[in-house]
């Protein structure tokens, strides 16, 4: 899926030590493409709810987003800002 845009998300994360970036997607997001990323950390989604919300955590970066919707949120560790070109090439591999 191609990353159209990338900004730093407006949500205040730093004093936590976190770096959180808002990518905007070429297209919404679909139940496929968030297995897709489950292999990138541990898994959450609760498909259940009015507004399906997945979240996958790893040690030093979290990503997260709706179903449906055309943005994810991309918290890094700021002493891992590195972690973010992989996450990067993962998600336009998809």
């Amino acid at each position: 899926m191609k990353i159209t845009n990338i900004s730093r998300s407006p949500e205040p994360c730093t004093e936590a030590g976190w770096i959180a970036f808002q990518y905007e997607l070429e297209y919404s997001i679909t139940r496929d493409f968030i297995f897709s990323l489950r292999p990138l950390g541990s898994f959450i989604f609760l498909e259940t709810l009015v507004q399906p919300f997945f979240k996958i955590q790893n040690h030093h970066y979290m990503i997260k987003g709706l179903l449906n919707d055309n943005s994810i949120r991309v918290a890094v560790h700021r002493d891992h800002l590195n972690e973010q070109e992989p996450i990067k090439q993962i998600i336009e591999s998809l």
